[in-house]
């Protein structure tokens, strides 16, 4: 995967999240997948994930811009 990976958390219903990095292109997949529900492929940097997406709450992707230090 391209080095422009983005870190990204879905929230579950009962309280567990799921941390990962995934490109652009496929955040945009996951968010237009969510209308329909169901299941749903990723491809992590740490490796593939399906996702059920009728248990997902939210998903929360860090700002683009890179950040250096404590500001």
């Amino acid at each position: 995967m391209s080095t422009g990976n983005r870190r990204v958390s879905v929230g579950f219903h009962g309280g567990q999240v799921l941390a990962m990095r995934i490109d652009e292109k496929q955040l945009e997949e996951l968010h237009k997948a969510l209308k329909g529900g169901g299941w749903h492929s990723l491809e992590t940097e740490d490796g593939p994930v399906r996702l059920s997406l009728d248990q997902v709450v939210y998903v929360s992707a860090d700002a683009e811009e890179p950040r250096v230090g404590f500001g």
